[in-house]
């Protein structure tokens, strides 16, 4: 299937895609105001070594993960709406404790917290994006925006931080407390708007379909039984018009089995063999996002503050002006053929960065610009490629099963402190471009996997 993007596609958005959009620009920006600089936080305040400072960053991801995968699954049965406002609240206390936090254990929790929030957050709002747009061209047009507006985001934050002097600061954390709670008010209105929007919508059906069967009684109402249409303002509706997510909510019963979901997780070996190739990648990836600014930071980089913030805001607006022409220009290509392209990249970035000296300043953001171009393709494609592998009635579960890519995350600054702290910064980002080159083996290999009969479980 190949991507097609459009005006017409985005006027298909309904009103809560466009509120998701906003939400995960403010939240985002506000968020990379202090976040990256955590692990200079950390050694200047604490004086932790590398591999610590990697502990407790890691420690906090680790639980986080498997936090993910139980509220996503969860998800299917209670619906996204509920999940996603006691996910808002806790990123709202948490960041708050954070930007109180003045001991390594009370860092500790508080990040925990926070890492808890963020990963449920994600594939919430993924799954979200599913149940609201059934057109799977326009559905991956929206979580191509989506991460796009993320990085929007993530340009402005580093940026608008230094203007304001905010940078690195652990008060900045409020700022990020107040956004979600902007965004929960936007998250209510929207909902709300589309509940109505349901009803209005099944009692007209309802209406019509009285008036059919009162004109013709021999015309059969079996035909059109389960199937799901699309209205004009992009939202997936299932039987009687109701949005997924509503429907989710009014009939709990009709679901999968807890059971039965680990049952299609442990059969779907496809599945297994993706997770384990993505958190290897995201294991790569996260290196800029900790060991890198440790190296830089252990190893006294000529103006580290700005070159951090320089490499943040070039990694963002690298996305941002390159995103929607890199997917005019790989539409042709399959969603497996784009990651592999995307691996060539990362591997070429690693080795830039192996043998980068120390004080070339341009030097390490040409690296980070080659590393962009890789994630622009490899990182919104990847959340494409679960979307259509996810039966449409477990769709949150396997969202879920995809936040396991975040054990990469989790465990990046852990393992690259012991890198950092045993052998020094060339051979981790060596290391790191010797798992890209198995990641690609491993994406060769996903079509020749067996894939459970979905059809054998049914909903209970």
């Amino acid at each position: 299937m190949h991507s097609d993007v459009s005006w017409q596609r985005f006027k298909q958005f309904p009103r809560l895609m466009w509120i998701f959009l906003f939400g995960s620009f403010i939240t985002r920006g506000s968020y990379y105001m202090v976040w990256p600089f955590l692990a200079v936080i950390l050694y200047e305040k604490f004086a932790l070594s590398a591999t610590e400072v990697g502990m407790v960053l890691s420690c906090a991801a680790i639980i986080s993960v498997f936090t993910s995968f139980v509220g996503s699954s969860l998800s299917d049965r209670i619906g996204r709406h509920k999940l996603m406002y006691l996910t808002g609240i806790l990123y709202i206390i948490s960041f708050s404790l954070l930007a109180e936090a003045n001991s390594v254990e009370g860092y500790v929790v508080v990040m925990t917290l926070c890492s808890m929030a963020t990963s449920l957050w994600r594939p919430l709002t993924s799954a979200a994006i599913g149940d609201i747009i059934a057109d799977p061209k326009t559905r991956e047009l929206a979580m191509q925006s989506l991460y796009f507006i993320v990085n929007v985001g993530c340009a402005v934050g580093p940026m608008l931080g230094v203007w304001l002097g905010l940078t690195g600061k652990q008060s900045s954390f409020y700022l990020t407390a107040v956004a979600f709670a902007v965004l929960l008010a936007l998250l209510y209105w929207g909902f709300n708007h589309q509940t109505r929007q349901d009803v209005a919508l099944a009692a007209g059906a309802s209406s019509n379909d009285n008036l059919s069967d009162a004109t013709s009684g021999t015309e059969s109402d079996g035909a059109s039984d389960g199937e799901n249409d699309m209205t004009s303002d992009g939202v997936n509706r299932g039987e009687n018009g109701l949005s997924s997510d509503v429907e989710v909510s009014m009939k709990k019963a009709a679901v999968v089995s807890r059971k039965q979901i680990v049952a299609i997780l442990l059969q779907d070996k496809l599945l297994q063999c993706l997770i384990f190739a993505n958190i290897l990648c995201m294991f790569i990836y996260a290196q800029m996002d900790s060991s890198l600014i440790q190296y830089l930071t252990r190893a006294g980089a000529p103006d580290l503050l700005t070159l951090i913030s320089g490499m943040i805001f070039t990694n963002a607006m690298v996305i941002i002006s390159t995103q929607f022409l890199l997917l005019k220009l790989m539409a042709r290509f399959p969603l497996v053929k784009r990651i592999q392209i995307g691996l060539l990249l990362l591997i070429c970035s690693q080795i830039w960065l192996a043998f980068n000296p120390l004080d070339l300043f341009w030097g390490w953001i040409g690296a980070i610009v080659v590393m962009s171009v890789a994630e622009t393709i490899l990182f919104p494609t990847m959340n494409v490629h679960i979307d259509r592998l996810a039966p449409d009635h477990l769709r949150g579960a396997y969202f879920g099963a995809a936040s396991f890519y975040d054990l990469g995350f989790a465990l990046a600054p852990l393992g690259g402190g012991i890198i950092l702290d045993h052998f020094g910064g060339q051979w981790l980002f060596l290391t790191g471009a010797v798992l890209s080159v198995l990641v690609i083996y491993l994406y060769s290999i996903l079509d020749r996997l067996p894939r459970p009969d979905f059809s054998m479980f049914k909903a209970d």
